[in-house]
Formats: C-alpha cells, structure tokens, sequence
C-alpha cells in the first residue's frame, strides 16, 4: 500500500511550538485505503502449514484449495489461524473463516471472524468482532484493515482503543505498531478516570499517553472545561499545552482564561498564559488581561503582567487599573484583594489616579494608593504619602490621606485655586459630589471667598491646628477654624506668586489619566515635581 504524505502548512511559530504542531500534522495525513501492487519479483507464496482436511472442486474452480479444521498458513513472518479457508493459488489470496487469528511476531495479534488477506500487497481485512492486541493496546472493531507493507491498521466504521490508562473511540482510526501511535477522525472520544476528551481530529501516543488536538476538541474534568483546535494534553499527569486562543472554564462556568498559548494543569487548576492573556471572573466581575499571566482555580489568585490590565465592574461604574504587574488573590468565598505593583495608573469616571503601588480589597471595598499617590476627583486634585479611598457601591463614600496631604481646587483660568493641607486629611462625599473636608493638624489653607455674583475680589489665607469645610453645590457652604487660627484676606490686586501658593504646591494635570485608555501612557513627573523621599503608611 502506497502513503501519499499530503504535509499540511502550518504558520510559523518560534520554538517548540512549531515543532511540536507540523510534526503532529505531519504524522496526520491519513493513508490511502486503496492498495498498489508491489514489485511482482518480491511477492512470496501464501503457504499452507496444517489442515485437518483439504480438498478442491475441479470442475468448479480447480484453482481454489479448500481447508478445514485447526487451520494454520504463513506468509513471509506473519502465521494465520482459522477453522476454514478458501487459498486462492492464482491470486495469492486467502478467504478465512471463524475463529480467525494473525500474528506478527511475538507482541501483535489480530482475532476477528472473517479474513481476506492478500498476500501480493500483504494487505489483511477482517471483518466481524475483530479484536487487536499489540502490548498493552487493544482495539475493537468490525471494520479492520492491516496492511503490512506500511505496518499500519486502520478502521473506518466505528472502533475503540483500550491501553492501560485511557479508552478512545471514533469512526475511523488508525494504529502505527512501530510507533505506537494512533490516529482518530469524526466523533473522537477520550474517556479516563480523571478526564474526558471530545475532538473531531486527535493524533495519541499509547507509550507516553499524550494526546495531540489537531481539531475541534473539548476537554472535560472535574475542575473544568477546556475548548481548543490545537495542542497537546498528557493524559497521565493532566498537563496540556494549547494554542490557537483556547480557552479554560471553570466547573462552574464563572471563570475563563483564554490566551494565545496556554499551559493548564486540569488536575491543579494552575494554568499558564502567554501573549493576549484574558481572564473573567462573572462573580467577582473582574477582567484581567496581559501578554503573560497565571491562575490558580484552587487559591482564586491570578497574575498578569506586560500591558497588565483589570477592569473591575462589580460596582456599576468600572474600573480600568494599568500596573507592571498585577495580583488577585483570593480572601474568602466571593470576596479578593486586587495588587498593582510599579506604574500604577487607574480610570474611573468620577475617579482618576496614580501612584507606584495599589490594593484593592473588595471586602472592605477599600483602595489603598501608596508612594506618590495623586487622586483626581472633578475639579479637586488630592496628594500626599498615602491614600485611601472608601467606596460604597458605585460611589465614593470618603478619602483618607495619611501625612503630608495636599489639596487643590481650580476656580479659574486666571491660575487661583484654593488650596489646603496639613498632616492628615479626610474628606466626605454625597451622591458622588464633595461635601466635607476635614484637616487634622496644622491646616494650611488658601480659598476664594466668592460674592453673591460668583466671582472674588479677594483671597483669604489661613492657619490652625484643625479645619473643616463643607461644601454645597461645590460652592463653600461654611467652615470652621480652631485652636488658634490665624489669618488674613488679600484684595486680588496685591497677589504675589510667594502669597498666592502655599509651600510645596504643584499642580500634576498632565499625569491624570483623562480617560480609560490613559491608564497605559507612560508619563514621568517633572524632575522639578518629584516628591520628597517619604514612606507610605499602610493603615486598615
């Protein structure tokens, strides 16, 4: 028998994982099922060993001898057995029936109820309850085809192979003795006790128990589902490696990965992701994205990094964090930290901010910004060694700025803006809109008082141990000053660039992030606008 290599192109890809698919499809092209006559001069003669009986019908076909009873015939090394045979001397052919049996060597058997071997192109068919055992492999059929030439078995009509690990049916297959390679088409199924896999396409190595998708497949356990058209799964340790976006649910549907390339462990729920990372959580209402990151279904934690995205959608109004790398780990069932290390950058519509480092815990619904943090809320801009921003669903419900707090608010175009700082700052929301401002220790302020008319003739500037502010409608509503306070009011006119900023002012616009997809600009403060060396306070 004649095989025709119709070597499939694949696109390239760097390393191991070209080689891995174009010898797996290359090994895939399934053969010819119609047989070439060979060489004639390297033909052998059917010969027959033992018979209990043997006849022939000369008037009939003088050409045919007809055997029975504990019948036995070798061709070249292969020995077959059967009750009854018609030897077709002309041809090289041999009709077996019941109890039909081959052996090749000493480790391949065949055993069916009905054969036809042609021993001009060694091609044996049987037919019937068929049954094949090479070592550990068996397959079953009704449908069987061997050709030794080749060295290959092949089914067409429905069969199973059975090792010492895995069962796998399909409609045809084929079984490479040399090898140990099987190959499946149509209605592929892969059934352990740890996995089941469907596929229309799948290439198997019965010796290290690998499984090769070159098709449709999907992969069943009991941590999940995986849906991919290429890559590998080890059937004995649960490892795969996937290609072409495959993807990763969890049991419960509530989770999924996908990637260009993953590495997946169905066992563990660890997996493994590589270039166009993308991770959801529907219960928690997360999305993580990257070029690389990992999941572990057993902890709940995940990481992402290169282009590191979460979008956190849990409270209405989402939000978009950027960071070198990103960490979520799981607290208690359906509550879990989100960490943002180096580069932190996050949009929300009524919250804008950035900072080295961030966590976000969802159980107390608590955003910490750490080392150089700087929060944008509408006109207010709010700095200082650490923040804390307490959300209440969608809305903020109060900021905390841990030491040297800084906030700015600008009025005009004219460059006024009222200011305020001091040791530790907390500032209160309603509906989403500032309302009250407190300053504990030290309060500096500097505001614009505006008459009936909305506009300022003047600027007040203050100093006290404690100050608080209340706001309506962003318009100063009243505040209050005590523990010796002091100041003074200074008409516009008399305004100097020393009297008019309080020490330390900077106004870091250019930083903010103006929309969701600011969050991955890479923008550096001025050298003019570094902080000073200071260590973030972590408080709970």
């Amino acid at each position: 028998m004649k095989m025709e290599d119709k070597g499939l192109k694949t696109k390239s890809r760097t390393g191991e994982a070209f080689a891995l698919l174009l010898m797996a499809v290359l090994c895939f092209s399934f053969i010819s099922k119609e047989a070439v006559d060979p060489d004639p001069s390297k033909t052998t003669e059917i010969k027959m060993l033992q018979a209990d009986s043997l006849s022939f019908d000369k008037d009939f076909n003088p050409d045919v001898n007809i055997a029975r009873g504990n019948v036995i015939f070798l061709h070249d090394s292969t020995y077959m057995y059967c009750d009854s045979a018609y030897l077709y001397k002309m041809s090289n052919t041999l009709e077996a029936f019941d109890n039909v049996k081959i052996q090749q060597g000493d480790s391949l058997f065949i055993y069916g109820d009905y054969l036809i071997y042609e021993g001009n192109i060694h091609l044996a068919k049987m037919r019937n309850n068929v049954k094949m055992e090479h070592g550990y492999n068996t397959l079953f059929t009704d449908s069987f085809n061997y050709d030794r030439t080749a060295n290959i078995a092949y089914y067409f009509d429905g069969g199973m192979l059975v090792d010492s690990l895995n069962e796998l049916t399909s409609i045809y297959g084929q079984y490479l003795p040399d090898i140990k390679q099987a190959r499946f088409q149509k209605d592929v199924k892969l059934i352990n006790n740890t996995m089941t896999l469907y596929s229309d396409t799948l290439v198997y190595w019965t010796e290290t128990k690998i499984a090769h998708i070159l098709g449709p497949s999907i992969i069943e356990s009991d941590s999940g589902y995986i849906h991919s058209s290429a890559g590998w799964y080890n059937t004995e340790t649960n490892d795969s490696r996937l290609y072409e976006r495959s993807t990763v649910f969890s049991k419960d549907g509530n989770k999924m990965l996908t990637a260009d390339t993953l590495f997946y462990n169905s066992k563990t729920g660890f997996g493994e992701a590589f270039h166009n990372m993308f991770l959801q959580d529907t219960v928690q209402k997360v999305i993580l994205t990257g070029h690389y990151g990992w999941y572990d279904d057993l902890k709940g934690s995940a990481m992402a990094t290169d282009s590191a995205q979460c979008v956190e959608y849990s409270q209405g109004d989402s939000l978009f964090l950027h960071a070198d790398t990103l960490r979520m780990v799981m607290l208690e069932e359906n509550e879990r930290e989100m960490k943002a290390y180096h580069g932190t950058r996050f949009y929300k519509s009524n919250l804008q901010g950035v900072c080295d480092s961030l966590q976000f815990n969802t159980k107390e619904s608590i955003l910490c910004m750490f080392t150089d943090p700087v929060l944008w809320n509408a006109g207010y801009q709010l700095s200082g060694d650490t923040i804390h921003i307490y959300m209440n669903d969608s809305n903020i419900d109060h900021i905390h700025v841990f030491e040297h707090p800084f906030a700015i608010e600008k009025i005009d175009t004219a460059n006024h803006y009222n200011q305020l700082k001091g040791n530790d700052l907390k500032a209160y929301f309603e509906a989403g809109e500032l309302h009250n401002i407190e300053v504990d220790g030290n309060a500096e302020t500097i505001y614009y008082p505006l008459e009936k008319d909305s506009t300022f003739v003047g600027m007040n500037r203050t100093e006290s141990g404690f100050f608080s502010m209340w706001l309506v409608d962003r318009k100063l509503d009243r505040m209050k000053i005590w523990s010796q306070p002091k100041g003074n009011t200074i008409p516009l006119p008399e305004l100097t660039l020393e009297t008019q900023f309080l020490e330390n002012f900077k106004i870091l616009e250019y930083l903010r992030p103006a929309q969701k997809e600011d969050i991955f600009l890479q923008v550096k403060r001025k050298e003019e606008d570094e902080a000073p060396q200071r260590n973030s306070k972590f408080v709970y």
